[in-house]
């Protein structure tokens, strides 16, 4: 089976203190997909500018489909220092092209035919675009997994926005420091078992997933819950590593895959892409 994949959101270049490489979460994600089998799409914009060309040409390599809109702001790029466990800190630039992904009929029509569409609050942090994505989860099948990875990124969110994303979401995806932060934010008590299933109950999640990095992640449904420890690797930078578990998890699942098998290939993807640099490591078997 080779079921259709969707990425809303930020398409961006991730600038590194050596070089460029391609990135933005959702995108990620189509491309783990993509590499596993799936039939990805990105949903996105950018520039009337050599950084958009060159983006683009990045997607055809990788043979990831898209409906890629040209608009007249500059393509999006993100500053990575990375620290020397190769945890990276980024600074995200404003007022880029994907702030104002339009809703097309190419998108809707995507959409429409979507076996799951992988969205966060980044790219929601303009008007236009978060528009466009509640727009575009409208047109969502109702059987269809509406992955939401939070991944909160500098001062790009706000509590009505998590709790409109939930609202559409009925997979939900959250590392322990955001689980922390969301918490606060919404006063909740009790232990990280008792707030996820929280969250499963509340919304009426398929799944939860909370990653925390080198130390495990567990993954609940209403009825099963799945923890794995994090393999210890030789890591060269986590870039992209939350968007490869979501979309190797998201891809395992739609096959038909048991929880715990489709969680220890989530793990292990992830892991991989720890040994390299960028979002978009080239698969062994490429």
């Amino acid at each position: 089976m080779n079921p259709t994949v969707v990425g809303i959101g930020e398409l961006l270049w991730d600038v590194f203190p050596n070089e460029k490489k391609a990135g933005g979460a959702p995108i990620n994600f189509v491309y783990h997909a993509s590499q596993l089998g799936s039939e990805g799409y990105a949903i996105s914009a950018v520039g009337n500018d050599v950084f958009g060309t060159e983006i683009l040409q990045v997607l055809e390599k990788n043979h990831i489909r898209h409906c890629i809109e040209t608009v007249e702001h500059p393509t999006g790029n993100v500053l990575v220092e990375l620290d020397n466990k190769g945890k990276p800190t980024y600074t995200i630039v404003e007022g880029v092209a994907w702030d104002y992904i339009p809703l097309t009929q190419g998108a809707i029509d995507l959409v429409k035919r979507a076996d799951a569409v992988c969205f966060g609050t980044l790219a929601q942090r303009a008007t236009v675009s978060r528009e466009t994505i509640t727009a575009l989860l409208n047109y969502a099948p109702a059987a269809s997994l509406r992955f939401f990875d939070i991944n909160i990124r500098q001062h790009f969110y706000t509590k009505e926005l998590i709790e409109a994303c939930l609202q559409k979401a009925n997979v939900f995806k959250i590392n322990d420091e955001e689980l922390e932060l969301i918490c606060q934010m919404f006063d909740l008590k009790g232990s990280t078992d008792e707030i996820c299933r929280l969250f499963i109950e509340k919304y009426a999640l398929r799944y939860m997933i909370l990653t925390a990095g080198s130390d495990f992640s567990t993954i609940y449904t209403a009825s099963e819950q799945s923890t794995i420890q994090t393999p210890k690797v030789t890591v060269a930078d986590t870039v992209g590593a939350g968007d490869a578990f979501s979309g190797a998890f998201v891809h395992s699942i739609l096959n038909g895959k048991p929880l715990r098998e489709a969680h220890q290939t989530a793990v292990d993807i992830a892991a991989y892409v720890c040994t390299k640099q960028g979002a978009w490591p080239p698969y062994p078997n490429k």
